[in-house]
């Protein structure tokens, strides 16, 4: 499970990457009036990104205090 979490949340980077390379590249091509908008997924991915980095750290910290806690009551 460890592994497919890492995997998820660098896919979101590599998602906004993509994103913002291909989207600043039709900008350029095609106008930025018509593809400025779609900035706004690349924001969304970057966010889920974030949020995953987030709470996967959080539930590595939470786990490890519940190990704590564990080792603390058979004592």
């Amino acid at each position: 499970m460890k592994i497919y979490n890492k995997f998820m949340i660098y896919m979101w980077l590599v998602i906004t990457v993509v994103l913002v390379v291909f989207i600043t590249y039709k900008s350029l091509a095609e106008g930025f009036n018509r593809w400025g908008f779609m900035y706004v997924f690349a924001l969304v991915a970057f966010l889920a990104f974030l949020m995953r980095r987030y709470m996967s750290r959080r539930v590595e910290k939470h786990m490890k205090f519940l190990e704590e806690q564990e080792k603390s009551k058979k004592k």
